[in-house]
């Protein structure tokens, strides 16, 4: 059975860092898409940072340059590293999973999906 758990949100002010994790089991991470998500209150789910099985990453325009998607395939873990963060970045962080080839940005793509964790930030 696919379990994803994230962890690491919480509340930070503007300008400062999170890394978020993702602990996968039931799975080798290494052989899926993965990606995070996030919505803000009153908005739809939108496409963080995503890397396919390959390791080719893509990340949402906004945050480039800010944040960091990376696995530690031993671990069985993803991670997103979160600098410069801003109050725009407020969010439930989700990760996600699919085994198919590829990624995608679209969030209905993936199979499987964590319960999220609260990201803060205040100006």
């Amino acid at each position: 059975q696919v379990q994803l758990v994230e962890s690491g949100g919480g509340s930070v002010q503007a300008g400062g860092s999170l890394r978020l994790s993702c602990a996968a089991s039931g799975y080798t991470i290494g052989s899926y898409a993965m990606g995070w998500f996030r919505q803000a209150p009153g908005k739809e789910h939108e496409a963080v940072a995503i890397i396919d099985s390959d390791g080719l990453m893509t990340y949402r325009n906004s945050v480039k340059g800010r944040f960091t998607i990376s696995k530690d395939n031993a671990k069985n873990t993803l991670y997103l590293q979160m600098n410069s963060l801003k109050p725009e970045d407020t969010a439930i962080y989700y990760c996600a999973a699919d085994p198919k080839n590829g990624a995608s940005i679209i969030p209905g793509w993936y199979k499987y999906w964590g319960q999220g964790t609260q990201v803060t930030v205040s100006s």
